[in-house]
Protein backbone atom coordinates (compact mmCIF):
# COMPACT_ATOMS: atom_id res chain seq x y z
CA UNK A 1 0.00 0.00 0.00
CA UNK A 2 1.22 3.68 -0.66
CA UNK A 3 1.90 6.02 2.09
CA UNK A 4 -0.82 8.96 1.77
CA UNK A 5 0.44 12.05 0.49
CA UNK A 6 -0.72 15.57 1.49
CA UNK A 7 -0.93 18.26 -1.21
CA UNK A 8 -2.71 21.74 -1.54
CA UNK A 9 -5.23 22.21 -4.02
CA UNK A 10 -2.64 24.26 -6.31
CA UNK A 11 -0.25 21.35 -5.68
CA UNK A 12 -2.07 18.79 -7.35
CA UNK A 13 -2.83 20.76 -9.91
CA UNK A 14 0.59 21.48 -10.70
CA UNK A 15 1.66 17.44 -10.43
CA UNK A 16 -1.00 16.72 -12.91
CA UNK A 17 -0.10 19.14 -15.16
CA UNK A 18 3.79 17.78 -15.15
CA UNK A 19 2.29 14.12 -15.99
CA UNK A 20 0.47 15.58 -18.76
CA UNK A 21 3.01 17.63 -20.24
CA UNK A 22 5.16 14.32 -19.75
CA UNK A 23 2.80 12.30 -21.55
CA UNK A 24 1.64 14.13 -24.51
CA UNK A 25 5.15 16.75 -24.88
CA UNK A 26 8.22 14.57 -23.59
CA UNK A 27 6.80 11.00 -24.67
CA UNK A 28 6.22 11.42 -28.30
CA UNK A 29 9.32 13.78 -29.07
CA UNK A 30 11.34 10.23 -27.30
CA UNK A 31 9.78 8.52 -29.37
CA UNK A 32 10.60 10.23 -32.26
CA UNK A 33 14.21 10.48 -31.36
CA UNK A 34 14.15 6.40 -31.49
CA UNK A 35 12.83 6.61 -34.69
CA UNK A 36 15.04 8.40 -36.15
CA UNK A 37 18.05 6.96 -34.66
CA UNK A 38 16.52 3.56 -36.24
CA UNK A 39 16.52 4.82 -39.45
CA UNK A 40 20.52 5.61 -39.57
CA UNK A 41 21.47 2.15 -39.53
CA UNK A 42 22.83 -0.62 -37.23
CA UNK A 43 21.45 -0.43 -33.61
CA UNK A 44 24.47 -2.19 -31.82
CA UNK A 45 26.60 0.76 -33.00
CA UNK A 46 24.39 3.73 -32.53
CA UNK A 47 25.05 5.69 -29.40
CA UNK A 48 21.89 7.85 -30.39
CA UNK A 49 19.37 5.24 -30.40
CA UNK A 50 21.21 4.34 -26.96
CA UNK A 51 20.97 7.74 -25.43
CA UNK A 52 17.84 8.12 -26.93
CA UNK A 53 16.38 4.56 -25.50
CA UNK A 54 18.14 5.55 -22.49
CA UNK A 55 15.80 8.92 -22.11
CA UNK A 56 12.70 6.92 -22.72
CA UNK A 57 13.65 4.57 -19.95
CA UNK A 58 14.26 7.85 -17.35
CA UNK A 59 11.04 9.25 -18.39
CA UNK A 60 8.82 6.23 -17.99
CA UNK A 61 10.35 5.97 -15.15
CA UNK A 62 9.44 9.62 -13.98
CA UNK A 63 5.62 9.03 -15.44
CA UNK A 64 5.72 5.84 -13.34
CA UNK A 65 6.92 7.45 -10.40
CA UNK A 66 3.99 10.47 -11.02
CA UNK A 67 1.41 8.45 -11.15
CA UNK A 68 1.94 6.48 -8.05
CA UNK A 69 1.96 9.83 -6.29
CA UNK A 70 -1.47 10.81 -7.60
CA UNK A 71 -2.60 7.58 -6.49
CA UNK A 72 -2.56 8.06 -2.99
CA UNK A 73 -3.13 12.18 -3.22
CA UNK A 74 -5.11 13.69 -0.79
CA UNK A 75 -5.95 17.15 -0.92
CA UNK A 76 -5.81 18.93 2.48
CA UNK A 77 -9.29 20.27 3.40
CA UNK A 78 -8.86 23.67 4.53
CA UNK A 79 -12.05 24.28 5.99
CA UNK A 80 -11.36 21.05 8.63
CA UNK A 81 -8.44 23.59 9.89
CA UNK A 82 -8.19 25.03 13.27
CA UNK A 83 -6.97 28.33 12.57
CA UNK A 84 -6.24 29.94 16.33
CA UNK A 85 -3.21 27.22 16.30
CA UNK A 86 -0.75 26.44 13.96
CA UNK A 87 -0.98 23.87 11.49
CA UNK A 88 -0.44 22.78 8.39
CA UNK A 89 -1.29 25.43 5.64
CA UNK A 90 -0.38 28.26 8.67
CA UNK A 91 1.19 31.17 7.77
CA UNK A 92 3.13 31.83 10.76
CA UNK A 93 5.24 35.46 12.06
CA UNK A 94 7.96 34.71 14.06
CA UNK A 95 10.70 36.47 16.32
CA UNK A 96 14.36 34.69 16.58
CA UNK A 97 14.78 36.12 20.30
CA UNK A 98 18.39 35.71 20.21
CA UNK A 99 19.25 38.13 17.20
CA UNK A 100 15.31 39.96 16.88
CA UNK A 101 15.15 38.90 13.47
CA UNK A 102 11.26 38.63 12.34
CA UNK A 103 10.63 36.06 9.59
CA UNK A 104 7.50 34.73 8.03
CA UNK A 105 6.46 31.20 6.81
CA UNK A 106 3.85 29.33 5.61
CA UNK A 107 4.21 25.39 6.46
CA UNK A 108 3.27 23.47 3.40
CA UNK A 109 3.34 19.56 2.59
CA UNK A 110 6.64 18.56 2.30
CA UNK A 111 6.51 17.97 -1.48
CA UNK A 112 5.60 22.23 -2.07
CA UNK A 113 8.31 23.40 0.39
CA UNK A 114 10.12 26.72 -1.10
CA UNK A 115 12.37 28.28 1.42
CA UNK A 116 12.73 30.79 -1.21
CA UNK A 117 9.17 32.34 -1.42
CA UNK A 118 9.11 31.19 2.64
CA UNK A 119 7.56 27.93 2.67
CA UNK A 120 8.98 25.30 4.56
CA UNK A 121 7.77 21.82 5.00
CA UNK A 122 5.61 20.89 7.71
CA UNK A 123 8.07 18.02 9.09
CA UNK A 124 10.95 20.71 8.80
CA UNK A 125 12.36 20.94 12.57
CA UNK A 126 11.35 24.73 13.00
CA UNK A 127 7.52 23.50 11.84
CA UNK A 128 7.28 20.59 13.78
CA UNK A 129 8.21 22.55 17.04
CA UNK A 130 5.88 25.47 16.34
CA UNK A 131 2.38 22.89 15.82
CA UNK A 132 -0.17 23.29 17.92
CA UNK A 133 1.29 26.77 19.36
CA UNK A 134 -0.67 29.88 19.66
CA UNK A 135 0.17 33.68 18.81
CA UNK A 136 2.10 35.16 21.68
CA UNK A 137 3.82 31.62 22.88
CA UNK A 138 7.64 31.37 23.28
CA UNK A 139 8.96 27.99 22.06
CA UNK A 140 12.19 26.83 21.79
CA UNK A 141 13.08 24.61 18.98
CA UNK A 142 15.96 22.22 18.46
CA UNK A 143 17.69 22.66 15.10
CA UNK A 144 21.22 21.44 13.56
CA UNK A 145 22.34 24.64 14.43
CA UNK A 146 21.53 24.37 18.19
CA UNK A 147 18.80 25.68 20.52
CA UNK A 148 16.63 28.33 19.10
CA UNK A 149 14.10 30.29 20.69
CA UNK A 150 11.36 31.87 18.95
CA UNK A 151 7.95 34.08 20.01
CA UNK A 152 4.98 33.54 17.81
CA UNK A 153 3.85 37.21 16.50
CA UNK A 154 1.23 36.19 14.15
CA UNK A 155 -0.94 33.18 12.55
CA UNK A 156 -3.29 33.04 10.17
CA UNK A 157 -4.36 31.39 6.80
Amino acid sequence: MNEVKYFTKGGLDKLKEELEHLKSVERPAISQQIAEAREKGDLSENAEYDAAKNAQGMLELKISKLENTLSSARVIDESQLDESKISILSKVKLKNLKNNASMTYTLVPENEADIKSGKISVSSPIARGLLGKKTGEKVDIQVPAGLLTFEILEVGR
